[in-house]
């Protein structure tokens, strides 16, 4: 019996049934196999945040697929979706009419998914990572303008916190500190010059409409949020 090579209608055959969740395959009018990438598809509208994203990261890890699409109703949801894919090694490209987005992503086969991070009890380091959650426009309770002369302070003092300050994370209406007219715009800008990841709540400039203004930082979700928490060495919550 002549040896079978990599060639042969088997083996096509044997490797299409190890793939089979990701893929199919068609017969050609020669007579042999072909196959045809499968495309996910999936519909993130009227979903809060973060479901999307999380609907898109499940569908990844768990069939691994070479193409998805996948559709949202809001900006700040075609962002997270967008970025989440971009780290998970796909090409994407984004259509809007204006009202729904539909995110493209694609992939080569050989992609290796990158490495699990360490958590913080055993990330080697030379100082913590402090994560800072800025949630309102003031510090404290009693009187508002107090609060928000505190909350500027602290703003602008958080550059002493020097290699330890990891993440800035604002939510609520504390991403009104990331729009164009924020009083601490160019002090934040420069935390992120300076290697400051800087995380703002997409849902949170969407209720305010106030997306477009965003000047800083990253348009984020509540899984990136979490993710960071359990992460960070140390976490401050305002």
């Amino acid at each position: 019996m002549a040896a079978i090579n990599d060639e042969t209608l088997l083996f096509k055959m044997l490797r299409w049934i190890f793939n089979i969740k990701k893929r199919r395959v068609e017969l050609c009018p020669s007579g042999t196999f072909e196959e045809i990438e499968m495309k996910i598809k999936i519909d993130g509208q009227g979903l809060a945040c973060p479901g999307p994203v999380l609907k898109t990261k499940e569908a990844v890890e768990s069939q691994n697929p070479e193409q998805i699409s996948v559709t949202v109703d809001n900006d700040a949801a075609a962002e997270n979706v967008s970025r989440f894919l971009t780290h998970s090694g796909f090409e994407v490209s984004v259509d809007s009419d204006g009202r729904t987005s539909v995110i493209e992503g694609t992939r080569s086969g050989d992609y290796l998914p990158a490495a699990k991070p360490e958590s913080p009890a055993v990330d080697q380091t030379d100082h913590p990572k402090i994560m800072v959650m800025i949630a309102s426009q003031t510090i404290g309770r009693g009187d508002d303008v107090l609060g928000e002369k505190l909350m500027l302070s602290f703003l602008l003092t958080l550059r002493e916190m020097g290699e330890d300050l990891w993440r800035l994370v604002f939510v609520n209406s504390g991403v009104k500190f990331t729009i164009e007219g924020s009083p601490v715009l160019e002090q934040i800008q420069a935390l992120e010059a300076e290697g400051i990841h800087i995380l703002v709540c997409g849902t949170c400039l969407t209720h305010f409409d106030i997306l477009d203004q965003k000047k800083v930082g990253e348009t984020t979700n509540m899984l990136d949020i979490v993710t960071s928490m359990q992460l960070a060495h140390k976490v401050i919550n305002l």
